[in-house]
């Protein structure tokens, strides 16, 4: 009888040893999941800041084959193709993020910002409209003064772009828009003063320097600014203010920063070289 309740028992502890194992492949399963969805997320990040762009776009068409109602990787194929400079493809895929489950205003964002890069301004500027007011981030009010700058609606322009300064604390790339917006307006003394702003703020912005000279040989001043610059640089600003000034039909003037130009590059200077030997010719 004892050997009849011993039999009962092994049973009953071989159905707890067999849970028990069931119980630890689902724990090792959800683990190994867990440990897989860490992965993809790293690899994600990966694929969206230092791989290839044209990798990232491999990966992550890949990866929406198999899950194509994911909006994370819509979103890593949008932002691929605009990285690869694929604007009018980055532009389809954003319009398609927008259209997801789950989709925020930032995605709006961003599909007016690849629909400017893919010159489409009018479709930009409606997406702009769409999003809420009360989404302020620095790219989005940076987009809307893009888009008043196209528009060429000046007091909203300087509003949006005053608003994007203080929304960000690198400010120097915004600042040299705004100052080139200033530029074109005909506004030389405000985009001085912006241009000067924005290398203040990030001293190796050479764009800005650039736009500089040119706002200073707007006004017929053809003294290089006090800012830093390394010789080459010098050299170059030299070129820029050479042919502002050969624009502005002051030829001497032009010869002469041209000639200096050609003599403070520290190498042979190829394009001063060039656009000097073409002004004697004339």
């Amino acid at each position: 009888m004892r050997h009849l309740i011993v039999i009962p028992l092994l049973l009953a502890g071989a159905t707890t040893l067999s849970g028990c194992a069931e119980k630890a492949d689902e724990t090792v399963e959800r683990a190994f999941q867990d440990v897989n969805v860490v992965d993809e997320s790293d690899l994600n990040d990966v694929m969206l800041t230092v791989a290839d762009p044209n990798e990232a776009v491999d990966y992550f068409s890949r990866s929406l084959q198999n899950s194509p109602g994911r909006i994370d990787l819509q979103r890593g194929l949008a932002a691929s193709l605009v990285r690869a400079k694929r604007n009018t493809e980055g532009a389809a895929a954003w319009e398609k993020v927008v259209a997801m489950n789950g989709a925020t205003a930032d995605d709006k964002v961003q599909l007016a910002d690849a629909q400017i890069r893919n010159g489409d301004w009018k479709a930009a500027e409606k997406t702009l409209d769409s999003v809420p007011p009360t989404h302020e981030t620095f790219k989005r009010y940076r987009l809307e003064a893009m888009v008043a700058d196209a528009n060429k609606e000046w007091d909203k322009s300087d509003s949006f772009y005053d608003t994007a300064v203080g929304l960000t604390t690198k400010p120097a790339g915004v600042m040299n828009n705004w100052g080139y917006s200033k530029l074109t307006r005909g506004d030389f003394s405000g985009a001085e003063r912006l241009f000067g702003e924005a290398i203040r703020q990030d001293p190796s912005l050479f764009t800005a320097k650039n736009n500089l000279v040119l706002a200073r040989g707007a006004q017929r001043n053809y003294s290089l600014p006090v800012i830093p610059m390394e010789q080459t640089e010098r050299a170059e600003l030299l070129h820029t203010m050479a042919l502002t000034a050969i624009k502005q039909g002051d030829v001497k003037t032009g010869e002469g920063l041209l000639r200096e130009a050609i003599d403070t590059h520290p190498q042979h200077f190829e394009e001063a070289t060039r656009s000097l030997r073409a002004l004697e010719s004339s």
